[in-house]
């Protein structure tokens, strides 16, 4: 194999720096960037993690392996993606938020889960989804805001969006209880935002949100190290992502698991 030619390593860099720096502009100024002089720029999953490492380190967001995550795909055929949130933006329920600066207020209903104990990367690399699910020691209901630096907002390029911590806005929690083997499939949710009210049964993407950890928590120790019992994961949409409006009151109850308000 060839070396990497070292001009061709800086370009890439200060691409990614480039990237880097206009989304951290955005969150500084509340103001959305345009996605269009970084369209080709990123190229790789692998580049849009080191992005959200770079804003992450701008931003002095996290001392230490971060304590909250998102993780998720539309299907268990596609490539998982994973991002870390800002611990300023996760919030209990009932939560108001109607300060909460946001240019958008796509609405996802989500289960969270907690790890029980510590994970090093040499463990991560030897789970499977048995013993994963023996880390877990609690779940909760969660919802996702998700919100956009790109003006282009969910037409930005998949990678830029990776990059901008999968479009991340803020994460709201439930109360925790214990964790137990459940029937996913017939795990039923409703969804009200405003006036509006969606009903649905299994539709989880990855039939079970647990199905996930073995591929995040090697992502997770990959690029930060031994990750900390008490650290939390949401792991995808079961209603889609519907749009709020400011004002808006948000419930959502998933059955036997609890329930999540909150006031726009």
């Amino acid at each position: 194999m060839q070396p990497a030619d070292p001009q061709t390593v800086d370009s890439q860099e200060a691409a990614q720096t480039g990237v880097a720096q206009a989304l951290q502009r955005a969150r500084n100024t509340g103001q959305q960037v345009d996605a269009a002089p970084f369209e080709s720029v990123l190229t790789s999953h692998a580049q849009a993690y080191a992005v959200q490492v770079q804003v992450a380190q701008a931003m002095k967001w996290f001392d230490g392996v971060p304590g909250y995550w998102k993780s998720g795909g539309g299907s268990r055929e596609a490539v998982l993606t994973h991002a870390p949130l800002p611990p300023a933006g996760v919030f209990s329920s009932p939560a108001q938020l109607g300060d909460w600066p946001a240019h958008a207020l796509g609405i996802e209903a989500e289960i969270a889960l907690r790890l029980g104990r510590d994970v090093t990367p040499e463990q991560a690399l030897q789970l499977d989804g048995s013993h994963a699910l023996a880390l877990v020691d609690a779940m909760a209901v969660s919802v996702e805001l998700v919100d956009f630096r790109w003006k282009q907002a969910a037409e930005a390029p998949f990678l830029l969006k990776l990059a901008d911590l999968q479009s991340h806005g803020a994460l709201v929690l439930g109360p925790w209880q214990a964790f137990e083997a459940r029937d996913w499939s017939a795990q039923q949710a409703s969804v009200r935002i405003g006036a509006r009210t969606t009903n649905v049964v299994g539709t989880h993407p990855l039939g079970d949100p647990a199905w996930l950890l073995p591929q995040w928590l090697r992502h997770v120790t990959q690029h930060y190290g031994t990750v900390a019992a008490g650290t939390v994961v949401t792991t995808g949409s079961w209603n889609g992502m519907p749009y709020a409006q400011v004002g808006d009151t948000v419930h959502v109850q998933f059955e036997g698991m609890g329930e999540v308000h909150i006031q726009l």
